[in-house]
């Protein structure tokens, strides 16, 4: 029989959230797949959101995340081999994630949903470890970039696409599938990539160059190749760098240091040496951030579904605890106070969520002209907001544990200092701001692209309506954009989600969205929604539900 008086167990303690599926278990999730592609796209995912929510898949995403990479710069004979050594529990996760297509395979695809089915399953596979997701995410990305030389292309695609992780640094033709990186950032210049000083001196070989440089900031160095910038004698131009030269032979790469991360530890991320790199040219000379600018678009949107999949992942925990868990004479869950948090959690959340299913989706129609005109005025947009959204989110989701969510075995302080990357990474807020600005001005299909997607809720919220007017009054005053930028940004991002929302969500979460978000009852404090809300339906709408 139990003793209450041994303190060897342990009582009124939550259970673990194992044994759930980040797809089905998700409504928003389900639903926006289901709207945007069908039923058999989410009954396609289901294997992966079981895995994803297994005991097993959350302790490899624990232990990837406590053994960080180790560089080995040099062989036992002393020979330069620049390598990185990861934990069993890394090899783990990628082989799975490649394995379930999350890198280029959608490009390979002729599934007509093939860009959502894929971004659905990397913001569900994420919830397992965010920092693998790296790599997987630029071998998406590189594909688009890739396509501007057929020859290329053609050599890379397949490998890039084949699910298959074959981790281990030889030549192409020699492996099974293949990860992509990129190297755009130098310590001069940072986001300023027309500062950099990489040299690129062009061969007797049309086409081929070597590369003389530092790159300060080179995620996954283990990668089979990478697109680099660097200063060619037309002007700064786009490279594609393998790690390992047809013949066998290492190109001369060096790894100067592996980066001491606030987050994102499980991932390698590394400063770069060029010393006669060998190196092909994306592109025409001068055209290099035109050419690599298709990579960063592809994982803009896979920061907004990284951050996306933290404020679940995030939520769950949360609401899962809370359901669990009692003081002060009943359950967490059952508090009022406690339940306007959760809900106010799960709105940001949904409101995330179906944001990031909705760009995706717009992915898979390349040749509609008002999909491509959002997607330009939508990436930057989303970006800016769910990922600055993030760090709060994520913070006050760890404070529903209490001091249970700050020590490291609950797995919330891993999602913590994961949430602001995704703010930084690809452009950090004031870049993603700006380039909202510098779409709107030369692009003016993009404003059209948007006042079209907001307009199709027009009437259905008073509330949402007077923000739209409102980011119209700010973008008739001219003089004060770039000091507004950031306002403008978030309100405009703020009205996509209102709109998906009010067409889309129960009625109780895009009621709260709009009161808070977009009216004047909010204080910029989650855990603020307006009396009256219904906030017993929106939280146990988000809570996990376990398998069988």
């Amino acid at each position: 029989m139990f003793d209450p008086g041994d303190n060897r167990v342990a009582r009124n303690q939550s259970p673990p959230l194992v044994g759930h599926n980040t797809v089905t278990s998700d409504a928003a999730l389900v639903e926006a797949v289901t709207r945007h592609a069908s039923i058999e796209v989410v009954d396609d995912l289901a294997a992966l959101g079981a895995e994803a929510g297994s005991a097993e898949a959350r302790e490899h995403g624990m232990l990837a995340n406590e053994f960080h990479p180790e560089l080995v710069p040099f062989d036992r004979y002393g020979n330069r081999v620049d390598e990185v050594r990861f934990h069993p529990s890394w090899h783990w996760l990628m082989e799975r994630g490649v394995g379930h297509g999350l890198q280029a395979a959608p490009w390979e695809s002729d599934h007509p949903h093939a860009h959502l089915r894929r971004a659905a399953g990397f913001f569900a596979w994420s919830q397992t470890e965010p920092g693998h997701g790296c790599p997987i995410s630029m071998t998406y990305a590189a594909i688009p970039a890739l396509r501007v030389d057929d020859a290329i292309a053609k050599e890379w695609t397949p490998k890039l696409a084949a699910p298959s992780y074959d981790f281990g640094l030889r030549p192409l033709a020699e492996k099974s599938g293949a990860l992509a990186g990129m190297g755009m950032t130098e310590k001069q210049g940072g986001s300023d990539v027309r500062a950099n000083e990489t040299e690129a001196r062009a061969t007797s070989v049309e086409g081929e160059y070597t590369l003389h440089g530092h790159k300060w900031f080179t995620s996954a160095p283990m990668n089979d190749v990478f697109l680099v910038l660097a200063k060619a004698t037309g002007g700064l131009s786009c490279f594609l760098v393998p790690r390992v030269l047809p013949s066998g032979e290492r190109n001369r790469l060096d790894v100067v240091r592996l980066k001491d991360k606030l987050g994102n530890r499980s991932n390698a991320s590394s400063e770069l040496e060029f010393h006669g790199t060998w190196a092909q040219r994306l592109g025409d000379e001068g055209r290099g951030v035109r050419t690599i600018i298709e990579m960063v678009a592809a994982t803009r949107l896979d920061c907004v579904l990284g951050s996306a999949s933290l404020m679940r992942h995030a939520l769950a925990e949360a609401s899962w605890h809370v359901a669990h868990r009692s003081a002060f004479g009943g359950l967490l869950g059952d508090k009022p106070l406690m339940q306007n948090v959760v809900a106010d959690l799960a709105v940001e959340s949904e409101a995330a969520t179906m944001l990031a299913m909705r760009l995706a989706a717009a992915v898979d129609d390349r040749t509609d002209p008002h999909e491509a005109a959002l997607r330009r005025i939508a990436l930057p947009l989303a970006k800016f907001w769910v990922c600055k959204r993030t760090p709060m989110m994520v913070a006050e989701a760890l404070e529903c544990l209490g001091g249970n969510g700050y020590v490291e075995e609950s797995g919330m302080p891993l999602l913590f200092r994961e949430s602001p990357l995704n703010s930084i990474w690809e452009g950090s807020g004031n870049v993603n701001a700006l380039d909202v600005l510098r779409a709107l001005s030369r692009e003016p299909e993009v404003l059209a692209a948007w006042l079209t997607e907001v307009g199709l809720a027009q009437g259905e919220d008073p509330r949402l309506d007077r923000a739209i007017e409102g980011v119209l009054t700010m973008l008739a005053d001219t003089t004060t954009l770039e000091v507004s930028a950031r306002r403008l940004a978030g309100q405009m991002a703020a009205c996509l989600q209102a709109s998906l929302l009010v067409r889309f969500a129960p009625s109780a979460i895009s009621d709260a969205f709009c009161a808070t978000r977009l009216g004047g009852d909010y204080n910029g404090t989650l855990g603020t929604l307006p009396v009256g809300t219904d906030l017993r339906s929106i939280v146990e709408r988000t809570t996990p539900v376990i398998a069988g």
